[in-house]
């Protein structure tokens, strides 16, 4: 007689680990996509939120928008001391022509892409460190998320003898601002995050938007060219 053994279908290591996957591990993978799309999609820009969190861990820091500002241990930004005041600018000096007649120092602070950038505390000392050294250009955006500490750093700094308007300060329009009616809601709460009365420079992150089906704007909502978009947008600034 037949052995019944040879009638069933044999389970090969290949078929168990699809079977895991398929049952298992697939779908607490979508489910940890869905969590994670679901907690970006809740910000204004989501892209900005993601950056503030990749550049930290990348460098073994606890991102502070999951655990809080402040906390960021193993940086070289220490704290400014309280009787430190500020010190002449560089000799030399290079200094930019603005077609407005203004000027602004070729040399500045950039406040991005590393890991202290996202930490409000870490922004707000490197940015009196700066000042208070000589340095007078702080590069700023919108979307590096750290208008507020930017603007505590500058007001600190001018309480110790900084004149404001030794300080040249630029900030960007991210894409999803494009547009005139955009770029004129923006441009104030830019003044209110940095708690400045003027901003010396504002500028266009971008010459074009990038992934224009998810980051919209008021230009790509209503399908202008880029360079309609680029105009409406100087217009309103």
């Amino acid at each position: 007689m037949p052995d019944n053994n040879d009638t069933k279908p044999k389970r090969t290591i290949f078929g168990m680990l699809c079977g895991f996957i398929l049952k298992f591990l697939l779908p607490l993978i979508i489910l940890m996509v869905a969590i994670v799309v679901g907690y970006f999609r809740q910000f204004e820009m989501p892209e900005a939120v993601f950056f503030a969190i990749v550049f930290p861990l990348g460098k073994g820091h606890l991102p502070p928008p999951l655990f809080g500002h402040g906390k960021m241990q193993g940086t070289s930004t220490i704290p400014v001391p309280d009787d430190m005041v500020p010190q002449a600018r560089p000799e030399g000096e290079t200094m930019l022509e603005l077609p407005f007649g203004e000027r602004m120092p070729q040399a500045g602070l950039g406040m991005c892409c590393r890991a202290s950038a996202y930490d409000d505390e870490l922004v707000y000392r490197s940015v009196l460190w700066y000042l208070l050294s000589g340095g007078r250009l702080i590069d700023g955006a919108d979307l590096y998320l750290n208008h507020a500490a930017i603007g505590r750093g500058i007001k600190e700094a001018m309480h110790r003898g900084i004149p404001r308007e030794e300080i040249f300060v630029t900030t960007k329009l991210w894409t999803r601002q494009y547009g005139y009616n955009k770029t004129k809601e923006a441009v104030p709460r830019f003044l209110e995050e940095l708690g400045l009365e003027y901003v010396d420079l504002v500028l266009m992150h971008s010459a074009s938007h990038f992934f224009p089906q998810f980051m919209t704007s008021d230009c790509t909502k209503r399908k202008l060219s880029n360079k309609e978009c680029r105009q409406e947008t100087w217009k309103a600034l």
